[in-house]
């Protein structure tokens, strides 16, 4: 009985529309491991194959996970599209679930819970983004959907200047219910 005792544990993530076709796709492996014409996703075409043939196996079926070409896949169909989790025989499926649960709940937050293929399209660098966040190279980074959403949709931080710092009361008020406010979700977060 031989363990994968390494942490690359997901070989592929899938967006597919209702019709099977791809909305976003990700294939991951180790970097020492060899990939060529001959590994299983090594071509355009051998993952254009083994989506078609994962979409007609899994298409209004009533499950969320399956033994697919000796890998695991768990799903869930959401509105007009389908999310897929893809990994090996040996990894554990109630961690590929709880990929698949924390980056759905988190894009629910990101794209203010519309999750159909329309948001998708149009925020696809949101969507992208938060699969980065979840997980990197077939890396599992994270599962709580609200780290993932607080990641993705944080803006870019602007270096301060001194010359727009306004020092009258009402400035230092304003900058002391600023801080008094992020002091408060900081604490309610730690609850």
């Amino acid at each position: 009985m031989s363990k994968n005792l390494g942490i690359y544990s997901i070989n592929a993530f899938l967006i597919l529309d209702n019709e099977g076709k791809r909305l976003l796709a990700k294939y991951y492996h180790a970097p020492h491991a060899e990939v060529d014409e001959t590994t299983q996703f090594g071509t355009l075409k051998a993952q254009k194959s083994f989506e078609t043939a994962l979409f007609e196996k899994t298409h209004k079926q009533n499950g969320d996970i399956i033994l697919f070409e000796n890998h695991i896949v768990v799903y869930k169909e959401i509105t007009d599209f389908t999310v897929f989790v893809v990994g090996g025989l040996d990894e554990n499926e109630v961690a590929l679930f709880s990929v698949l649960e924390g980056f759905k709940d988190a894009l629910e937050k990101v794209l203010s819970y519309q999750l159909d293929k329309k948001a998708i399209q149009e925020n696809y660098d949101k969507v992208s983004i938060a699969l980065d966040e979840t997980i990197d190279d077939g890396i599992i980074l994270e599962t709580e959907p609200s780290l993932i959403s607080a990641r993705t949709s944080a803006a870019p931080v602007a270096e301060p200047s001194l010359k727009k710092i306004d020092l009258s009361e009402r400035g230092l008020m304003n900058a002391f219910n600023f801080a008094r406010g992020k002091l408060a979700e900081r604490l309610q977060q730690s609850l």
